[in-house]
């Protein structure tokens, strides 16, 4: 029987993946700020954007497992109260090293959505569940965009903004603590999380984006880049092996690859960079050509962040209408329109203001979409692994974008950094389109995953 208890949980935990996406998106109208205060170049500020992404990617798979064996409150919880712990450290930190550490602590509330998805299935009537995670799922636009205005609100300072975000996990840790309740039963049949997986990919990655975000400054042909690009692939290499003879590996690398997932899969991805390249570059176009304040940036990305969370909300009646891998293909071509018209002109309020609308339409109809194409035509027993995929290449392609971002403006180049985001939504609405057509042809997209 539904309960208005159990609505009142849905509420608390859209609060908490609100908060969990509001750390994300803060720290991107400070990059310019935290380059001058703690004089650093834009390449290593960009670092602080990075690291909590990066540290998300990996949390995503490893803490969803996790809830699965221990129960998701918990570890919702575990992610709350490391958020507060990396908030506070942020907080007095007064070197980049120490503001990084602080920020890997907070990336991991990345996984506070597929955790709440998870707790909403176990505790929210079957009929009133697709609103649920509806709700849910919006709270991305919310975050995105309350960072932004949040960042201009505590008056552009860094220190504030982490006490700001300490006192809002603060909260959400007390009241999912009290407000929520989770069954008792668990899902998974035992098992172990997979640790060394998770210690593999956090190592590629962090070597990949070393190298790309140092490149510039070391040499593309330095042998300490060429080192990290080699250890790189190495890793990557031999965290495929192992991920294949994993009975429970972090990812399952045929969900990756399969050619029922793999259109929303690089979609995901590439839409993820996409929406951190366009909201990163306005960000440092509005602060440096425009001679915006922190707050004015907020202003300039609300209409992404408004438009988002408006057709997020409209996405369940357009999926009953419209296949899931069309309007994934229709706002990927939104976001490269958007990204195409700042690449041509970004010296005036109202191209941003203008272009800003636009991916925020496109964003909207991309990412509630993937979710549904993720899955749509997987086995019922590999859903959840499905979405967990789509989920963690959309934190890689938004971890590529800040490195590739920084690097782009570090040299003043930013209608190339536009360029880069329109190429890879175009590239993105490429492979919504051809999973659509694949979708048409019976059998295509059916094939039972090893």
């Amino acid at each position: 029987m539904y309960k208005k208890s159990s609505w009142l949980a849905v509420g608390v935990l859209a609060y908490a993946v609100a908060v969990a996406t509001l750390q994300m998106t803060a720290v991107v109208p400070m990059l310019p700020v935290l380059q001058r205060e703690l004089h650093v170049p834009l390449a290593s500020a960009s670092w602080v954007l990075t690291s909590a992404l990066l540290s998300g990617a990996v949390s995503i798979p490893l803490l969803s497992r996790l809830g699965d064996l221990y129960g998701r409150r918990p570890v919702a919880l575990c992610a709350l109260a490391l958020l507060v712990a990396g908030s506070l450290i942020a907080a007095v930190a007064d070197t980049l090293a120490w503001l990084v550490a602080g920020r890997l602590l907070q990336g991991v509330t990345a996984p506070l959505l597929p955790l709440a998805i998870g707790i909403a299935r176990d505790t929210v009537s079957l009929d009133r569940l697709p609103t649920a995670i509806g709700v849910l799922s919006a709270m991305m636009g919310v975050g995105s965009g309350g960072g932004m205005i949040l960042a201009g609100l505590v008056g552009g300072t860094y220190h504030g903004l982490f006490w700001a975000l300490a006192g809002l996990g603060a909260a959400g840790f007390a009241l999912v603590a009290l407000l929520v309740r989770e069954p008792r039963q668990r899902h998974a049949d035992g098992g172990r999380p997979d640790l060394v997986g998770a210690t593999l990919v956090a190592t590629w990655l962090v070597c990949l984006l070393l190298a790309i975000s140092k490149g510039a400054a070391w040499g593309w042909a330095s042998p300490l880049t060429l080192g990290l690009l080699a250890g790189a692939a190495v890793t990557a290499w031999i965290w495929v092996l192992t991920a294949r003879r994993t009975a429970a590996p972090l990812i399952e690398i045929p969900m990756l690859l399969h050619r029922a997932t793999i259109g929303a899969t690089v979609a995901s991805m590439l839409l993820g960079f996409a929406l951190f390249a366009g909201v990163t570059t306005i960000s440092a176009v509005a602060q440096g050509t425009l001679g915006a304040s922190v707050l004015q940036v907020g202003m300039y990305l609300l209409p992404t962040a408004g438009l988002m969370l408006a057709v997020s909300l409209l996405a369940g009646p357009l999926m009953r209408r419209y296949p899931a891998a069309s309007l994934v293909g229709t706002g990927s071509l939104l976001v490269a329109v958007a990204a195409l018209w700042l690449a041509a002109s970004h010296d005036r309020a109202s191209d941003l203001y203008g272009a800003a609308g636009v991916l925020g339409v496109g964003i909207g109809l991309g990412y509630a979409a993937l979710g549904t194409m993720a899955v749509e035509h997987v086995e019922p027993a590999k859903t959840a692994a499905a979405g967990g995929v789509n989920a963690l290449v959309r934190i890689v392609g938004s971890s590529l974008a800040g490195t590739v971002t920084a690097a782009l403006l570090s040299g003043g180049a930013a209608g190339w950094s536009f360029g880069v985001a329109a190429v890879s939504a175009l590239v993105a609405a490429l492979f919504g389109f051809i999973h659509l057509a694949l979708a048409r042809v019976p059998g295509a997209l059916m094939k039972e995953m090893p």
